[in-house]
């Protein structure tokens, strides 16, 4: 007798970051197991709006206007994607830009998406929202490190306890304009050996910078990358200007610059935490807001959770 087909819903989830908006389109699978979650495609447009929030408060004329563009853009392909659920996020440059709210009014204005600039502490939820927990071994406790432009996400959860999370205002922008003190610092420090008392732990990193990482050391899929390989690699991107990295290493423009400061922060967590090696599963913030909505319509019904982000 012939099983049944698996059937499937599909979400869209955009992300709008402080050097990057992306936006993934998702299908999840379900044949009577667990859910199973495949990308259709994933698109990323660079846009530093972190440089503007970060250092004036205030999102320019110029990048508003490509924000809006960007997203009108996006509108498009989600209306030919017809997903059961989209879900639309700001983080940590939107939360500290003085002129977010009427940025967003123009943005619903013109596409009638909705954003929800989310908490940092909502972002850390969303950030382990993805549930990589379960692609890992169960008995082990873990480090989830999200390291952004303007923000990290530190999330720790080991077995039969509930998670906690944190975040810092310490990203990799931020590191580039000089306006990460100390004091930060030694806060996200005291909140690790606070918080991981009693096991060594392994650490899980997301984020473009250590996906493009993962990449550039050529490491197997499952695979986890040392803390003195990352050390080791900080050494040599180190070593080159950003435009050998440009040329020579064929990083992107918008990834070239940020990528050292984004391994200072993934070494000094590690090195805090103890953790000897990272997991990289090659996800971030848009895949927990798939997760979230895929539980969303489960409770409340596909159409519901198709009101979250559209007009």
């Amino acid at each position: 007798m012939k099983e049944p087909a698996a059937t499937s819903l599909k979400f869209g989830a955009i992300d709008i970051g402080s050097n990057a908006v992306r936006m993934l389109f998702c299908r999840v699978f379900e044949d009577g197991g667990e859910p199973v979650f495949k990308k259709d495609a994933l698109f990323r447009v660079p846009l530093r709006l972190g440089e503007d929030a970060f250092c004036r408060e205030w999102i320019s004329p110029e990048n508003a206007a490509a924000l809006v563009s960007i997203l009108s853009g996006f509108r498009h392909l989600l209306d030919a994607y017809r997903p059961a659920g989209v879900m639309a996020c700001g983080t940590a440059a939107l939360r500290e830009a003085d002129n977010a709210g009427s940025i967003l009014a123009e943005v619903e204005a013109a596409s009638g998406l909705r954003i929800d600039i989310i908490s940092p502490q909502r972002e850390a939820e969303l950030v382990f929202a993805n549930h990589v927990e379960r692609l890992l071994d169960p008995e082990k406790p873990y480090l989830y490190i999200d390291v952004g432009g303007g923000s990290t996400e530190l999330t720790y959860f080991r077995p039969n306890r509930d998670a906690v999370s944190r975040s810092f205002p310490i990203g990799t922008i931020r590191l580039l304009k000089g306006l990460v003190p100390p004091s930060r610092w030694k806060e996200m420090k005291s909140w690790i050996k606070h918080t991981i008392r009693e096991d060594a732990s392994e650490a899980i990193g997301s984020g473009g910078n250590i996906n493009k990482v993962f990449r550039l050391l050529r490491k197997k899929e499952g695979k986890p990358v040392s803390a003195k390989r990352l050390a080791e690699l900080m050494e040599f991107l180190d070593g080159y200007s950003i435009e050998h990295r440009i040329r020579d290493l064929n990083l992107r423009p918008d990834r070239a610059d940020v990528i050292v400061p984004a391994l200072d922060i993934f070494i000094r967590v590690m090195g805090w935490a103890e953790a000897k090696k990272i997991h990289v599963p090659q996800i971030g913030l848009v895949d927990g807001l798939v997760h979230f909505l895929y539980d969303n319509a489960l409770r409340s019904g596909p159409n519901r959770a198709m009101g979250a982000a559209f007009d």
